[in-house]
């Protein structure tokens, strides 16, 4: 998948995480900023979920940024499914 655009899906509410995505420069790779009162304890789990969604998709040279409100796994993988998705073409 090409990215063309920036995207985001999720919320502020407690439960929810807000993924934002947007086309990295060439060759820098997969970039994740994280904001997690909960990053001590789950921040690699976090990531690693995230990572997998873009390894998933086959999509290179992003920087994504999620603000996590104590989001389940399944929230975060969906929630950044669907914001790479509407990034894509």
């Amino acid at each position: 998948m090409k990215m063309v655009r920036t995207a985001q899906a999720g919320s502020l509410e407690s439960q929810d995480v807000l993924i934002t995505v947007q086309k990295g420069k060439p060759n820098t790779g997969l970039i994740i900023e994280l904001d997690s009162p909960s990053s001590v304890q789950y921040g690699s789990k976090i990531q690693s979920e995230i990572e997998g969604i873009v390894k998933e998709l086959e999509i290179e040279d992003v920087h994504i940024k999620a603000i996590d409100k104590g989001a389940l796994g399944f929230t975060i993988k969906a929630r950044t499914e669907v914001a790479l998705k509407r990034a894509c073409e």
